[in-house]
């Protein structure tokens, strides 16, 4: 739905940094350059200061450096550069998350940790989805100074802190139902169409690099005798799981469902033009070999509350979220007596509050096909 993508939630402020710092999270699956990590940086070689205390804990440089360093790849995995002014504000808001996890944290009631657990779990799950295999995702997290544990522990982590200020709000049913009648065309659904593909990808799996053209015809060859199959009768969602090379659809029998605008013009272009139920010839992306049926034709319509209601509530209870943060973390920081001993990030914490523009999706963010723009 449009007012899921179109407004800030509260994952950016709380979890932007360790999802950003997973690069398969936002890019095509390439791992960003390990050259950095061959270096020994400064701060490797000095004692590790202490620069945050309050009542229970201690934050140390490093925490903040990794936090910030994971910001960085992101944005130099997308071709970007973070202007120092905007940095400066980003490791503001670091901070602040690395010390509302310590105090939320230690105001988490069972119910808190268990929310937080299975949210945690979830977002673990995505991002292990994402990601081309487990072995280049632990590539890519040790370039950063993470192990694929450290980044779960993280995760259930940032969802614990997060249960503990959901548990200050409570949204009505009537105002979810007066949210979905004010925003009549945040609903609206244009024409979409349910699609399965086989995926016969000309990329190697392991590092993405495009295959040789003996390789490619190869795959083609594997794709017409699955073609064939299909045209025949067989089930497609069973050749789809055994078969495909998508890993975002395979294990649903290779199903999307997608408008216009979603997907590669030649995947796109040949799955509105199928009648239901009819398999497509072999369609030539730059992913590979596609083999696509139409399941349905979804006409534009008005989503009914009934179906999104949760996510309206889930919506709605973050902008109150955003609106507690401020006074309920300055409300624990007094009562844990916070302390910023570093001169300098003290003067960033005393500056006038801005938002940052993190490079980063938030852990809702929907999965993209291989076949997706």
């Amino acid at each position: 739905m449009k007012f899921m993508k179109s407004k800030k939630t509260l994952g950016v402020l709380l979890a932007a940094a360790t999802v950003a710092s997973v690069a398969f999270a936002v890019t095509d699956n390439k791992p960003a350059s390990t050259n950095a990590s061959s270096t020994p940086k400064l701060s490797d070689l000095l004692p590790d200061q202490v620069i945050v205390k309050g009542k229970g804990f201690e934050l140390k440089q490093s925490q903040l450096d990794e936090a910030v360093s994971g910001v960085k790849a992101n944005a130099s995995a997308r071709g970007q550069e973070i202007p120092p002014a905007q940095l400066e504000m980003i490791q503001k808001k670091l901070l602040d998350r690395l010390i509302q996890i310590q105090l939320f944290k230690a105001k988490a009631t069972d119910a808190d940790k268990a929310e937080g657990k299975k949210e945690g779990d979830n977002r673990f799950e995505m991002i292990k989805k994402r990601a081309p295999s487990e072995d280049m995702l632990a590539k890519q997290l040790k370039t950063m100074g993470l192990t694929v544990e450290s980044l779960h522990s993280r995760l259930i982590e940032e969802a614990t802190a997060e249960a503990v200020l959901k548990s200050k709000v409570k949204i009505s049913d009537d105002q979810v139902k007066k949210f979905y009648n004010d925003n009549p065309k945040d609903f609206e659904e244009p024409e979409q169409v349910r699609a399965s593909h086989i995926l016969i990808s000309t990329s190697d799996q392991k590092t993405g690099s495009e295959m040789s053209e003996d390789q490619k015809k190869a795959k083609k060859k594997q794709a017409e005798d699955l073609l064939k199959r299909a045209k025949a009768g067989e089930d497609f969602g069973k050749l789809a799981k055994e078969f495909s090379e998508d890993p975002g659809s395979k294990d649903k029998g290779g199903e999307y469902i997608f408008p216009r605008g979603k997907m590669v013009p030649e995947f796109e272009a040949a799955a509105f033009s199928l009648q239901t139920n009819q398999v497509s010839d072999i369609v030539t992306t730059p992913f590979g070999y596609h083999i696509i049926k139409l399941s349905e034709k979804i006409p534009p319509h008005k989503v009914e509350l009934a179906k999104v209601q949760d996510d309206i509530k889930g919506y709605l209870e973050k902008q109150e979220m955003e609106k507690v943060l401020p006074d309920f973390y300055k409300e624990l920081k007094k009562e844990s007596n916070v302390q910023i001993l570093d001169e300098k990030l003290k003067a960033l914490e005393d500056a006038p509050d801005e938002v940052p523009n993190f490079p980063a999706p938030t852990p809702k963010q929907d999965d993209k096909a291989k076949g997706s723009k």
